[in-house]
């Protein structure tokens, strides 16, 4: 006589295989679910006990420029943030963001011995205080945030600290040291530019100099202080005796009509009208002539000497003003870091955010336990 179920259970039979397999996901299923919890509560025990405080202190500032630029044009953007260009926000955001300005806030503020104060707790704080710079700089960023919001067109600064104190000073190191390092930049323009500029000057006067010595050298050498003046006055010359000789010319015609032509006041006006024209021949050949060098010519060598003075002159001025107006951009504040929201000193501890951590990390770790489950679903009934 068989036991009831015996028939079921005989060897060799797949049924207490699946059963087995059955037990095994269920133990397994719950092992996920407790070491789900056991993560939780861990965490939930670390945010809620053990996680040290971290203040704020937030900043706002805008860049100004006080050296007055001339708009060429007016667009969206510049009607959004009045004028200020983002390209020197983001300028100063990626100085505060260097080595560089970490080293000073290190040598003002200590902050390796700060930031790696074995009070605070060990995840939040920095593990070794002679930790390499690199790391150093990578925690420091992690506690500083510095963003520029262009709808604003501010920078915002927000930096964290083990006590309000620290996170102020943080914030007001970092303006001070921002709006220096600005000034010192646009400074450094401004100096090579002024240098620059009074070579320049040294250049182009002694450019104006040597055009002036020219000009002297060739009036000393023509003897005439101007030939261009010369050649009018010849011209005048020429036209006063053309006149004369058309008077006396008139006369001789009018005289012809009474007197014949070997009379003495005949002989006396061809004798005028022909030293006239010998005159007036030698004025205009004086004037101009194909073979050259008369002072048609000299005119024409003087103008240019007088034009590449006078230019040389001008030139020489214009550089006169900008290197002034250099040198008074060099002596004053250039750029200029406005703090729209002065760094706040904390009154409670805004890091870490112990709900909403403990809320997403559970999630995390619930979705997770879940994707884990579905896959081991899967891979059970792809075994079946």
């Amino acid at each position: 006589m068989s036991v009831p179920g015996t028939e079921l259970a005989t060897p060799g039979s797949p049924l207490p295989q699946a059963v087995r397999r059955v037990g095994r996901w269920r133990v397994r299923k719950h092992l996920l679910l407790v070491v789900s919890v056991l993560v939780i509560a861990l965490a939930m025990v670390y945010w809620g006990l053990l996680a040290s405080d971290r203040f704020v202190s937030e900043t706002h500032v805008v860049v100004d420029r006080t050296d007055l630029q001339p708009s060429t044009g007016m667009d969206f953007a510049s009607l959004v943030t009045g004028g200020r260009s983002n390209h020197d926000m983001l300028l100063l955001r990626d100085h505060l963001r260097s080595i560089d300005i970490l080293q000073k806030l290190e040598s003002r503020l200590k902050l390796r011995a700060h930031y790696s104060d074995k009070q605070r707790d060990l995840l939040s704080r920095m593990w070794f205080r002679d930790a390499s710079q690199e790391f150093f700089h990578q925690h420091y960023l992690s506690r500083t945030s510095i963003e520029v919001d262009e709808l604003a067109g501010i920078l915002r600064i927000r930096a964290q600290a083990y006590d309000a104190i620290t996170a102020q000073a943080i914030a007001s190191t970092l303006i001070s040291e921002g709006e220096a390092f600005m000034n010192e930049m646009a400074h450094r323009l401004a100096r090579e530019q002024v240098a620059f500029l009074e070579q320049q000057v040294s250049k182009s006067g002694d450019q104006a100099l040597q055009a002036r010595r020219s000009l002297i050298d060739y009036q000393n050498k023509t003897g005439l202080i101007s030939p261009l003046a010369k050649a009018e006055s010849l011209v005048a010359i020429a036209g006063r005796m053309e006149a004369q000789i058309s008077e006396l010319k008139a006369r001789r015609a009018a005289m012809m009509g009474y007197l014949s032509p070997q009379a003495p006041d005949v002989a006396q006006l061809n004798l005028q009208i022909a030293a006239l024209e010998r005159q007036l021949v030698e004025d205009q050949g004086r004037l101009a002539s194909p073979k050259g060098g008369i002072l048609n010519k000299q005119v024409e060598e003087y103008q240019r000497l007088e034009f590449g003075a006078t230019f040389a002159q001008d030139v020489y001025r214009t550089s006169l003003v900008a290197l002034e107006r250099g040198r008074v951009e060099a002596g004053r504040t250039l750029k200029k870091v406005s703090v729209v929201q002065s760094p706040t000193l904390a009154e409670y501890p805004l890091e870490p955010r112990r709900i909403y951590n403990v809320i997403v990390f559970a999630l995390t770790v619930l979705a997770l336990a879940g994707i884990a489950h579905l896959l081991a679903a899967i891979v059970r009934d792809h075994q079946d």
